[in-house]
């Protein structure tokens, strides 16, 4: 695609940003179902983590990152 470093920066920071609200609603569903909060943590970290890897990936195979 020939994209620029600070467009690929960005589409980077985006996939970051979508991956962290990913996280934080999984850990909120968890503590509305009654969840320890160190339960919640685990679960919201893992989901945006998840998340961001196939964001990555996804960006990759579109070959938006290079």
């Amino acid at each position: 695609m020939g994209l620029s470093l600070y467009v690929r920066l960005l589409v980077v920071l985006v996939a970051a940003l979508a991956a962290i609200i990913v996280g934080i609603v999984a850990g909120l569903l968890a503590r509305w179902e009654g969840a320890p909060t160190p339960t919640c943590i685990r679960g919201g970290s893992a989901a945006a983590g998840a998340a961001l890897t196939l964001f990555v990936l996804v960006l990759t195979s579109l070959h938006a990152l290079g």
